[in-house]
């Protein structure tokens, strides 16, 4: 009897438990890093937070009020520790998350596809810190004074209201503040991977820039319903957002663009360009 077939079988299955034993070492460096992160993280979530109150203070203080958020669950500020434990943590390991996954997938590419691969791992984390500092920055101040314009007083040091008036004061959570500040510092990073992916695709050959011009009024409608759904329902913030995506959107067109003619040019010279048919009619 012959024994090829199960010879063929055992030759199969070994690189694929190659690959599989790769993954989980891959995988365990990559959990331990952020286990370490999240630790580290945990330690000072304190100062953490306190940064990411700066734009309600800075708003609450142009009111003339005291910056000041309460625990309203007694179990609140643990999970408030927490939280900001394992998003730091995720955001401290992800360079040594991001290099796992890239000696993971590395041996698979040719040294082309590496060099083309690369830049964007870089560019991802880049534009979603950019992200993520134009939502703090810019975005989260304009928010909260929005919201704190709904506010109506004032107290007496009694807590009557005065003027025959109910008074509506600022009375924050800490844990659904950060909640709401890290959906705006989330939702904007990821608002800035648009050239990323759009650039990636473009090099993969699955978008064109031709393409993505002829959908452009799509793409406005589109980035307007983002706009309305990740910001606060203020005319400015929106605008702000709508121009800033927008900008992205009309780079990425660029970007995919000279990444076309860059391989005309190089098929070009390889002699495999193929004229369009229609070119020149």
């Amino acid at each position: 009897m012959s024994t090829a077939p199960q010879d063929e079988i055992d030759d199969s299955a070994a690189p694929l438990i190659e690959h599989l034993a790769e993954l989980r070492t891959r995988i365990l460096y990559a959990l331990a890093a952020f286990l370490v992160a999240m630790v580290i993280c945990y330690a000072f979530w304190q100062p953490v937070f306190n940064f990411l109150t700066q734009p309600i203070c800075h708003a609450l203080t142009a009111r003339g009020q005291q910056c000041g958020l309460y625990l309203i669950k007694l179990q609140e500020g643990f999970f408030v520790a927490i939280n900001i434990s394992f998003l730091g943590g995720f955001a401290l390991s992800f360079p040594v998350i991001g290099y796992q996954l890239w000696r993971f997938v590395a041996p698979g590419l040719y040294k082309s596809e590496k060099r083309a691969f690369l830049p964007f791992l870089v560019a991802s984390p880049v534009m979603f810190i950019a992200g993520a500092a134009f939502a703090y920055y810019v975005i989260l101040p304009m928010a909260f004074s929005f919201f704190l314009g709904f506010q109506q007083g004032p107290m007496s040091p009694e807590g009557a209201a005065t003027n025959q008036m109910a008074a509506i004061g600022f009375q924050g959570s800490v844990e659904e503040y950060l909640s709401l500040t890290m959906k705006f510092v989330i939702a904007f990073g990821i608002c800035f991977q648009l050239p990323v992916l759009l650039t990636l695709m473009g090099k993969a050959g699955l978008i064109s820039a031709a393409g993505l011009a002829s959908v452009r009024k799509y793409a406005v409608v589109v980035i307007l319903i983002v706009a309305a759904i990740v910001t606060p329902p203020d005319v400015v913030s929106q605008a702000i957002l709508f121009a800033v995506v927008y900008g992205l959107y009309e780079i990425s067109i660029q970007l995919v663009a000279r990444i076309e003619r860059r391989r005309e040019a190089q098929m070009r010279a390889d002699g495999t360009w193929e004229e369009d048919e229609e070119e020149g009619e």
